[in-house]
């Protein structure tokens, strides 16, 4: 991860395609296309990575979020429960809809803890969002399980975790709805972009729809299609796709790199007994796309932090410190600031902020270093990166 590493000649005749045909736009323009639709194609290609029956291409990861939710039903007034460990995105996807976001605590896995998830029910509660965060993924059976009892709608957000798999199921697919993006620095990339991916047609045929201003897409003449519902614009571009088309042919490839880097700097950190990787569930497979382990505390994990850097171990991530991706420092959030007034079901239901500590997921984050896992380093680049990030951390330990 990121897949932009290691562009090469398929992406760069994919894209050209689009350029030497002349037609950037995904939808219309039949007849100058000469049959060229690459969003298309890349929409069979990722039902089959996905093992899904549909995908509907959008503009982003963001995006994803934002039209599955609204395709399942979810909007003004409605509670999605979601994780504190995520990138801001997820609860600003909800927000456009109007519904509200109630943050839980994450347990050693990253993700939704199922008991926090369960305790955080309302009459309100519409939908539970789990985010398959770093690669890996939450306890699926139990959060599935949560979700039939209560009859809520279950999403996954596995924007970072394109890869991992499930009970042998791609992570993305196992929920009601999932949602990828394709961003520059995602493992498969469009530059922007993402998925809503479902085995449930009616939800797909909405996300179909509202990712367009509504058109349904039927017949060949664009200009007389129908307009069941409101929609916006969330389209992907052909050149976007083009990109995307190419590097999904070479999600294998990248999955076997980054596999065996992962594998050699984990097999390195767990001859320290100090360290503890997160936790996988019983038939979870991770992406490997970034590699999570716990020291036994905040101040280890900050002087730790500061050795990678000063020894240039790049791409370490102290989530606890980070003002995108943790609870902690989310004061837009938690204060509101917004160009535009915040309707007052939302204000109200974000009451639940003010004071709110999430103790438990402080406990696991603080505690956390979440490593970015790089396609383009060699054997030798990481075999050594393993070694210095061995050694700082074992200076730091018998300091």
């Amino acid at each position: 991860m990121p897949g932009f590493e290691l562009f090469g000649n398929a992406e760069r005749e994919s894209v050209n395609d689009v350029l030497d045909n002349g037609v950037l736009m995904r939808y219309g323009f039949d007849g100058m296309r000469n049959g060229h639709w690459k969003a298309k194609e890349l929409e069979v290609e990722l039902q089959n990575t996905f093992q899904t029956n549909h995908v509907q291409l959008v503009s982003s990861g963001t995006a994803a979020v934002s039209v599955a939710l609204a395709s399942a039903g979810v909007g003004a007034g409605d509670e999605v429960i979601m994780p504190t460990f995520t990138f801001v995105a997820s609860f600003e996807a909800i927000m456009m809809l109007g519904a509200i976001p109630i943050l839980v605590d994450i347990d050693s896995t990253l993700t939704l803890d199922p008991k926090a998830v369960e305790a955080a029910i309302t009459p309100k509660t519409k939908a539970v969002m789990v985010v398959q965060m770093c690669g890996s993924m939450g306890d699926m059976n139990a959060l599935k399980s949560i979700c039939d009892n209560h009859n809520l709608i279950f999403v996954e957000d596995a924007c970072q975790a394109i890869g991992g798999t499930y009970d042998g199921k791609p992570l993305g697919s196992i929920a009601d709805v999932g949602c990828f993006s394709f961003d520059f620095v995602k493992t498969i990339t469009c530059g922007e972009g993402g998925a809503v991916i479902s085995n449930n047609k009616d939800y797909y045929i909405n996300a179909d729809h509202y990712s367009d201003h509504g058109h349904d897409h039927i017949g060949n003449d664009r200009g007389a299609e129908t307009h069941p519902f409101l929609g916006y614009n969330f389209r992907i571009s052909e050149l976007h796709a083009a990109v995307g088309l190419a590097q999904v042919k070479r999600l294998p490839e990248f999955l076997v790199i980054q596999k065996k880097n992962f594998d050699i700097i984990r097999n390195e950190l767990a001859s320290i007994p100090e360290v503890e990787f997160r936790t996988v569930p019983d038939g979870g497979v991770e992406s490997c796309a970034f590699l999570n382990f716990f020291l036994p505390d905040l101040d280890t994990v900050r002087k730790v932090s500061k050795a990678f850097k000063t020894n240039g171990v790049d791409a370490c991530f102290h989530y606890y410190d980070n003002n995108w991706h943790y609870i902690r420092k989310w004061d837009h959030l938690k204060k509101l600031k917004s160009l535009f007034p915040i309707t007052k079901e939302v204000k109200e239901g974000l009451q639940y902020l003010e004071g709110k500590t999430f103790t438990q997921s402080d406990a696991y984050i603080a505690r956390n270093i979440s490593c970015l896992i790089k396609l383009s380093w060699t054997e030798e680049q990481v075999v050594e990166r393993a070694k210095v990030m061995r050694d700082c951390i074992n200076e730091v330990l018998n300091s």
